[in-house]
């Protein structure tokens, strides 16, 4: 290993610059005037792999944007190991927060800001110099295949038709994702549950036009008054959400299983000051810790209504929107929260406006067991690099296509990432700490040697 760590060291400033360009790629998915940047991006990837030293790399067509998939198979009898990972980034807005241009990545206080910069560019290229080194120093002891998707931001559509007809192709032991983020770099942790995701979006519609306020104000139903009203009662006092049979399905944990995860180091006075925040909030009755591993959630990602421009303009306007997510955990199932949350905030309506509710997309939780192979493997390359056993740990996001893998492909996923709090995945002044980069670099390329061996 230590050639190989040498090979990272000695290449660590060509690697960066790497990252920067394909980081310059303007790659957001939600957003069709990026459609170019998309397939401009997974050439950028193939290209990278080739020179990385894939025997094949391919920027595949899907029904939406390409998926960068690439290979080296030593042979039959060696273990595979498939990396997956993503290339489209969110939209950069609000636009003005942002201290730097968000598609010319900078270095600031050993972090690299720009859009991408951990999610998911930053940690998927680590992946791609991982493999390098090890190939560059013939090193590398398992066969490998990559895929890297440009529709995980949007719910990864176009994902689970490909898998399902690339099944022969994609086969492998087990699928290494760096997606996820750690509790901290002094105390590294692997993520070992994801929350699920159902995604609404719901509109509220009053009169066939906006309206003067003056004149029809108190005598027609204002859409943003009854969506505002609607969306409050979708939670109660005690922060539990209020759709009929959303909790049937969530798993109950014993008291000795609530206390062994809050056994986590967890400073709640840091996590508040990290977010400016002077308190916390949700679900009464847990710590924040359970709140965001092991309980549900539900909140509002956008509301629009009306006139929102500079000055004023007195309207009821004639429709109000928003798009609402609920994240879920074992054993929800996402389509019928769906289906549930759409029948509950209908009845919720008045006869004065008409409303639709439609499930823009969704996922299920995901569990990685700790005794797995390949989780065993994980943890022995990040005590070899941190220097300390990682504790598992369940993250609040969710990555809905990962648990598609183990349904479509019957493999587990190990979610190896190396991200922060800090890193403001998202937001505007994403970020990503260089020794994150390097330090996981070298982490991947030692999870290959204990995973072969585990696989002997």
């Amino acid at each position: 290993m230590q050639n190989v760590k040498e090979y990272i060291e000695r290449n660590e400033e060509r690697f960066l610059n790497e990252l920067f360009e394909v980081l310059r790629i303007p790659s957001v998915s939600a957003q069709s005037e990026h459609k170019e940047d998309m397939i401009r991006c997974a050439r950028w990837l193939q290209e990278a792999l080739l020179k990385a030293g894939a025997d094949r790399a391919e920027a595949m067509p899907t029904e939406g944007n390409p998926v960068v998939y690439a290979e080296k198979i030593l042979g039959p009898d060696f273990p595979t190991v498939l990396v997956y990972g993503h290339y489209d980034v969110m939209p950069v807005d609000p636009l003005d927060e942002w201290k730097t241009d968000p598609f010319e990545p900078v270095i600031r206080d050993g972090r690299i800001y720009a859009r991408g910069a951990d999610d998911d560019k930053g940690q998927s290229f680590m992946h791609v110099k991982a493999f390098e080194a090890l190939v560059k120093t013939d090193s590398l002891p398992c066969n490998v295949k990559f895929m890297l998707e440009g529709e995980e931001e949007i719910g990864s559509e176009s994902l689970y038709k490909w898998c399902e007809e690339n099944r022969e192709m994609l086969k492998t032991d087990v699928i290494l994702v760096s997606d996820t983020s750690m509790i901290g770099m002094d105390t590294p942790s692997i993520t070992c549950g994801l929350r699920g995701l159902c995604y609404m979006e719901v509109e509220v519609q009053g009169p066939d036009k906006d309206l003067h306020s003056g004149l029809f104000g108190g005598a027609v139903a204002n859409p943003a008054n009854v969506l505002t009203k609607m969306i409050a009662a979708l939670t109660d006092e005690n922060g539990r959400v209020t759709i009929p049979g959303f909790y049937d399905d969530v798993k109950v944990y014993a008291p000795t299983e609530r206390e062994e995860l809050n056994r986590a180091p967890f400073s709640e006075g840091d996590y508040k000051k990290g977010i400016g925040i002077a308190e916390v909030d949700g679900e009464r009755g847990y710590t924040t810790v359970e709140r965001t591993g092991i309980r549900p959630s539900l909140d509002v990602n956008g509301l629009w209504s009306g006139y929102t421009g500079e000055g004023s303009k007195t309207i009821i306007p004639a429709s109000a929107r928003a798009k609402i997510s609920m994240r879920l955990v074992p054993d929800q199932d996402y389509r019928k929260i769906g289906k549930l949350f759409e029948d509950y905030f209908v009845s919720l309506a008045p006869a004065s406006v008409r409303v639709k509710a439609r499930m823009l997309h969704g996922g299920a939780p995901y569990v990685c067991p700790v005794d797995l192979p390949a989780y065993r493997a994980a943890a022995e390359a990040v005590e070899s690099t941190f220097g300390k056993r990682p504790l598992p740990f369940y993250s609040g996001g969710s990555i809905p296509i990962i648990s598609a893998f183990e349904r479509i492909l019957g493999v587990k996923s190990v979610l190896l990432g190396f991200g922060l709090d800090r890193d403001a995945i998202h937001s505007p002044n994403e970020s990503y700490g260089v020794e994150n980069f390097r330090i996981g670099i070298e982490t991947i390329a030692r999870f290959y040697g204990y995973f072969a061996r585990e696989k002997r």
